[in-house]
């Protein structure tokens, strides 16, 4: 002013404190979000539009003040554990800093939830399992799994005489030190099945079937496998003469015969029905063929046998496990478009919003509407897992 002073102007309330007005903060995110832009492609997008903005003030606006979504997120599997009969899991490769890593996800018809880590371990899965909760617990059902896993007899007492709770990574590690359990297998076995009584102590029900294309560490709680990926291991034979491809044909004839029996099965399920079906898969596994690879593809569906036949107790499982293949895929296109992540926050970021709009997706909520009603804080749309609750409620 002219004697001196400065004259300080108010920011309109609509943008909350903030440089850039919710809409156009809505538009970053969906851009880079939905429609997969690079950071690059989309700081030329908006400049064509005539926004003045920096490299690294994009970047902020995609990763920075995010915690609501984030917490939202978390919520998802929670609710999405405690309401389901059986989730779909998956996991695929998500580079971070320069080194390999892995994003797992977990959903059903109603949720999609990703997490990217360092590790595809089992321990590592039943980690995410916890749904943010954290520590061990020593009980009934952790002593039925070390039991199940062989875990020798001497630890196995210690355990049971010093039942409880563990708060986190360090305590636990102490308590096994001080039972003298120091053995890398009987580590992993303790701390599987701790982990197991301590997602079982958070409410998750203890018939959860998960369903997986056979990957090891999935296989925990009610495990079910995916027939599709069953098939391919019979589809991905190569015949050395006509008598092997006819061997192979005629396997994957009758293979998919009984997958068309299991799927009326599911319509109208009987003890008749399932007695049948349990013959006939004996029949398939227990053929010899000319095609001694054949065979051995043979005997291992017969050793997944319990897994692959859940589906005759529990008609209400996929028989595979394309859900999760099509919902990971959304994580494999952003992974292909922009690589791997380089900060903790855009890792998190990643994993958040592909969660989110998966979610909406399946909720049929328009992500734009979502990120609108929730950066402009009007709550006209409820909380997805709410949301969730409410349609799994509905079924």
């Amino acid at each position: 002013m002219p004697n001196g002073e400065y004259c300080v102007g108010k920011l309109p309330e609509y943008l909350q404190g903030k440089h850039f007005g919710p809409t156009l903060r809505s538009f970053v995110l969906y851009q880079y979000h939905h429609l997969c832009a690079t950071q690059p492609l989309l700081l030329d997008q908006l400049r064509e539009l005539g926004v003045d903005i920096s490299s690294g003030q994009l970047n902020r606006l995609l990763i920075e003040d995010q915690e609501a979504f984030h917490e939202e997120k978390d919520a998802l599997l929670r609710v999405g554990l405690s309401v389901s009969p059986y989730i779909h899991v998956d996991d695929t490769g998500a580079r971070h800093q320069a080194k390999n890593g892995y994003c797992t996800h977990i959903g059903n018809e109603l949720f999609a939830w990703f997490k990217s880590t360092a590790s595809k371990s089992r321990v590592n899965f039943l980690q995410l399992l916890q749904a943010g909760y954290t520590g061990y617990r020593v009980d009934a059902h952790a002593l039925d799994y070390m039991r199940q896993h062989r875990l020798p007899a001497e630890p196995l007492k210690r355990l049971s005489s010093h039942l409880g709770n563990f708060a986190d990574d360090a305590s636990w590690e102490c308590h096994l030190n001080r039972l003298g359990i120091v053995t890398a297998r009987h580590i992993t076995i303790t701390s599987e099945g701790a982990l197991i009584a301590c997602i079982l102590s958070h409410g998750v029900n203890i018939d959860l079937s998960i369903i997986s294309d056979d990957a090891g560490q999935f296989n925990v709680f009610h495990h079910a496998l995916c027939w599709i990926h069953a098939e391919r291991k019979i589809n991905g034979l190569i015949p050395l003469n006509k008598q092997h491809a006819a061997a192979v044909h005629g396997i994957r004839h009758f293979f998919w015969l009984f997958y068309d029996d299991l799927k009326a099965y599911k319509q109208s399920p009987s003890e008749e029905k399932k007695e049948l079906l349990r013959q006939q898969f004996d029949a398939l596994c227990n053929t010899q063929t000319c095609f001694e690879t054949l065979n051995q593809v043979l005997k291992r569906l017969k050793r997944n046998k319990e897994e692959l036949l859940r589906v005759l107790d529990k008609p209400e499982l996929p028989l595979h496990n394309n859900l999760s293949e099509r919902d990971i895929r959304e994580y494999v296109k952003r992974r292909k478009v922009s690589g791997g992540t380089r900060s903790d926050e855009g890792r998190l970021c990643r994993d958040t919003f592909a969660s989110l709009k998966k979610t909406c997706k399946k909720l049929k909520i328009r992500f734009w509407d979502y990120l609108q009603d929730r950066i402009l804080g009007t709550q006209a749309i409820p909380q997805l897992s709410f949301l969730v609750d409410q349609a799994a409620s509905a079924k």
